[in-house]
């Protein structure tokens, strides 16, 4: 004790002293306890011992179940005798009391939408939700926002965008300001409460209601925004270049926690705009400050501005006086909705495994009307594409392509390729074949009642032939469907006297396929199906030869990512074809 004194400076440290005082009463701990007080604590260490499931006489006691329970319960029985000084942490009897950093985890795998309801639990998961960590997760995880707030980097705008020049006239100079909020100030719950959550049905493709026109729009959230980008197909006629993007409108964030719509359409930066919902699946967008849209030098330089943008040329390079009059009967119609426009949702084609190829959008090639964009998709024994942009002659909407999977056509050699007259005499036949069986069906309908009274008495069902049909069809299809998993490719070439607004087609193709497609006179009037070639070149590429146009149409696949636009089931994106084809019928 002297030598801890010296050392410590001041009498005894307190290490020595605790030694002490913990030697004194390990000495002194069974002559104070008299024989009363340690019945009593036995018995009490046997009467827990009961209460836990274990065995009833406390000396006799050895680990098991009762000694989990008294673990659980802040006691430890150790040979029957409670001890006191050993104390566990306790189990939880309730959700509040796990720990802060577990209730965080657990809350940031729920929905946002039901975290409203946990805040109104107690103050204590109120005060929970207010963490970050929560928030984020659920921004990334529900609308794949991966930009951190505090290094936001805004895209789809320019610095003009970001930064005004404010200038006071009475000392005639300025200073530029920001435009955008100050997003340091900013936290995940409020972009998610006051944006992504209120717009969240306004995300995934769209189809804008412009006439015959139509177009496709992808709703996405960019960064801290949340943009319309209408798809505007390569110029004319480069199909397998990328998709050219435009911003329609944006949302975003301000410091009063107020989301702000904007318009992006003209060229003098974004103004002020607004988004209503019209109904389920679909909504419009009004701009509410239309002169942003005019240029100074009035309809002139808008047009050409506009063809520019929209052909890549000017009209003097455009030598094609009904191609000139078809671009600038478009201009027209489509600058009357400039103000105001309607969007109807539209959904990606499901995919099945015995599909000929992914379904999916593809880009191709009208002749006078440039490219158009087109949704194919598999219906059973067909492939079908639909018109997601139009012209006047067929719009947007209808079914341009219909494709029979069961009727496989074997091409010839080269030689007999470059015969528009052989190519005909082959599709013409597979279409003559197809009408007659068509008309059958049509005839066997009336005599079906009949046939099957008959087939009572032994005689053959119209029901057992339409089915040996359907049987030798099915087997078609599945021979031709073979070829997905083992591609045969062999040479094509387009006949003599086809027309081909893209010289770059591919020389090799897997397969070949009857089919009709969709012509019309301006106006839509006289619609007809013709007979046609269906040809498959890979995965991403097909095109069709229109035997009465002399026409090719070479199709290549959009390859951009399209988040939130594919459909729930196959029910919901069969009706949207249907209310597709009558919006425009």
């Amino acid at each position: 004790m002297a030598v801890c004194a010296r050392l410590c400076g001041v009498g005894q440290s307190r290490r020595c002293r605790r030694r002490q005082r913990h030697n004194q009463q390990d000495q002194g701990s069974d002559s104070d306890m008299d024989e009363e007080e340690e019945e009593r604590i036995v018995g009490k260490g046997r009467f827990d011992a009961g209460a836990c499931g274990g065995p009833e006489r406390g000396v006799a006691a050895t680990a098991g179940p009762s000694d989990a329970c008294e673990y659980g319960s802040g006691r430890v029985n150790t040979g029957g005798f409670l001890d006191r000084t050993s104390t566990g942490p306790p189990h939880p009897q309730s959700l509040a009391e796990l720990p802060p950093e577990l209730l965080v985890e657990i809350f940031s795998l729920l929905p946002g939408t039901t975290l409203s309801n946990v805040a109104l639990v107690c103050k204590k998961f109120r005060q929970l939700l207010k963490t970050e960590t929560i928030w984020r997760r659920r921004c990334i995880e529900e609308f794949g926002m991966r930009e951190d707030l505090r290094k936001v980097e805004a895209r789809g705008v320019t610095s003009q965008d970001l930064y005004v020049k404010r200038v006071n006239p009475r000392v005639k100079s300025g200073r530029f300001m920001k435009l955008l909020p100050d997003y340091e100030h900013m936290d995940y719950k409020d972009v998610y409460t006051h944006l992504l959550y209120p717009y969240r049905h306004i995300l995934g493709l769209w189809q804008p209601d412009i006439g015959p026109y139509g177009g496709l729009l992808n709703v996405v959230v960019d960064g801290l925004f949340i943009i319309g980008w209408m798809y505007l197909p390569p110029h004319d006629p480069r199909v397998e270049d990328p998709m050219r993007r435009r911003p329609l409108f944006r949302i975003h964030m301000m410091e009063s926690n107020k989301a702000t719509v904007e318009c992006m359409y003209g060229h003098k930066g974004p103004h002020k705009g607004d988004i209503q919902t019209v109904k389920k699946d679909e909504f419009s967008t009004k701009c509410n400050q239309t002169d942003h849209h005019r240029m100074p030098g009035g309809r002139q330089e808008e047009f050409r501005t506009w063809l520019e943008e929209e052909w890549g040329r000017t009209l003097e390079e455009i030598f094609h006086e009904h191609m000139q009059e078809l671009i600038l009967m478009k201009f027209i119609y489509t600058s009357q909705y400039d103000n105001c426009l309607t969007y109807r949702r539209i959904y990606l084609p499901p995919a099945k495994p015995s599909d000929l190829l992914q379904p999916g959008l593809f880009k191709g090639t009208y002749g006078s009307h440039g490219l158009e964009i087109v949704m194919l998709s598999f219906h059973g024994m067909s492939a079908r594409a639909t018109k997601l942009t139009g012209d006047p002659n067929v719009p947007a909407g209808q079914l341009t392509l219909d494709v029979n999977l069961c009727r496989p056509v074997v091409l010839p050699d080269l030689e007999q390729q470059c015969n528009i007259e052989e190519l005909s005499r082959l599709v013409m036949g597979v279409h003559e074949e197809v009408q007659r069986e068509q008309e059958q069906k049509e005839n066997g309908t009336s005599a079906t009642g009949r046939r099957a009274a008959e087939g009572a008495c032994g005689g053959s069902s119209a029901a057992e032939e339409m089915e040996s049909d359907h049987g030798a069809c099915s087997d078609s299809c599945d021979s031709s469907h073979s070829s997905r998993s083992n591609p045969e490719t062999q040479p094509f070439v387009l006949p003599m006297g086809v027309m081909a607004r893209n010289e770059e087609y591919p020389r090799t193709c897997r397969k070949c396929f009857y089919g009709t497609g969709l012509i019309a006179g301006h106006g839509f009037t006289s619609p007809e199906r013709t007979p046609g070639l269906f040809v498959l070149f890979d995965k991403d590429r097909f095109g069709f030869i229109w035997l009465e146009l002399k026409s090719f149409s070479l199709y290549s696949r959009l390859t951009d990512n399209l988040p939130h636009a594919h459909a729930p089931d196959l029910e919901r994106f069969e009706a949207m074809l249907r209310n597709m084809q009558s919006w425009t019928s």
